[in-house]
């Protein structure tokens, strides 16, 4: 090689070689720089979806079977969620006939100890029965139809008691993105008026590459890429609030397997409770429930408020010909 191309080949490679430094370090200060700003779309979430749920490609996440967490929020409270992810003892084969309550943290407990929820309050008062709590935190009513199926064959209740957060659950059933950016199947109105599901597979959401992908997890510059990828490819849909549809899709599933299906409204709710008065479905309110401060309506109940509402569930049960003692 003549001295003129190997005197060139030098120059060019200590050009690249200034020009990948400076960009190496660009990129570690940005990195820096994110770190120490700590924007809170960057941030590892800290509720109970992130501590103690994993990626569900049909659900969008569930919690992690045979899982322990401390979770904070008004207070802190231990969780442990059984084989079946759901957080309540285990539920063994046979026996007696099982009572299982769909719903949000509301059923799941945020902010209550596992025994003051209040479908630990209504194990000793109905002893012919199995109690099972199938809540899951953030769920809407259209992941809550999409678990029950999924549970069924395991579980096969005799009663199912759909616990509708007034809160939120309508904004949830007309998302398909809800919380910290957390992807969610969701049901559209189809032609003939049922609801159809979309968004499945579940893309993997924002808190959930933080958590499972290495390299997003450990840089915060691959955060900020996968967030820009969601919002482009992934980007939030509404839709027309499919809720009355969706719990006439439960009660149908639930009847159609020869089982009960009542319903309690965590808050007045007027046009679910007209739906449900016009349909012939027993329901009850929850109004009156002692909670802690929240959001609107949106604050979880106490342990005063716990039993407040395994009162009023006892008494919806008892009317509608369950055996109670």
């Amino acid at each position: 090689m003549q001295a003129g191309a190997r005197a060139g080949l030098r120059g060019f490679l200590g050009s690249a070689g200034v020009t990948l430094g400076i960009a190496c370090a660009t990129l570690l200060a940005l990195e820096v720089f994110l770190r120490v700003c700590d924007f809170r779309e960057l941030r590892e979430g800290v509720s109970e979806r992130s501590l103690g749920y994993r990626y569900d490609a049909e659900l969008g996440w569930v919690p992690e079977p045979n899982s322990t967490s401390r979770v904070t929020n008004a207070r802190t409270v231990g969780v442990r969620h059984n084989s079946l992810g759901l957080r309540d003892e285990e539920l063994s084969p046979g026996g007696k006939p099982v009572i299982m309550f769909l719903g949000d943290s509301f059923v799941w407990g945020l902010d209550a100890e596992a025994g003051e929820r209040f479908t630990e309050l209504l194990k000793p008062k109905l002893p012919d029965y199995r109690i099972l709590a199938a809540g899951v935190s953030g769920y809407g009513t259209d992941q809550e139809y999409l678990l029950l199926r999924r549970l069924w064959p395991l579980v096969k209740p005799a009663i199912v008691v759909l616990v509708f957060c007034s809160a939120n659950d309508r904004l949830d059933n007309g998302s398909n993105i809800r919380y910290e950016g957390y992807q969610k199947p969701y049901f559209v109105i189809g032609a003939d008026g049922r609801p159809q599901v979309r968004g499945q597979p579940v893309p993997l959401s924002r808190q959930q590459y933080f958590k499972d992908v290495w390299l997003v997890r450990n840089l915060w510059l691959a955060r900020i890429v996968a967030s820009v990828y969601l919002k482009v490819v992934h980007p939030v849909q509404f839709v027309p609030d499919p809720t009355e549809q969706l719990v006439g899709l439960l009660r149908a599933f639930v009847e159609g397997n020869g089982a009960k299906f009542l319903v309690a409204i965590q808050h007045k709710d007027d046009a679910l409770g007209r739906f449900l008065q016009q349909n012939g479905i027993a329901f009850v309110s929850l109004d009156g429930a002692a909670a802690y401060p929240g959001d609107g309506i949106g604050g979880h109940w106490t342990p005063e408020g716990h039993a407040f509402v395994s009162e009023r569930i006892f008494n919806l049960l008892a009317g509608n010909g369950t055996m109670v003692r």
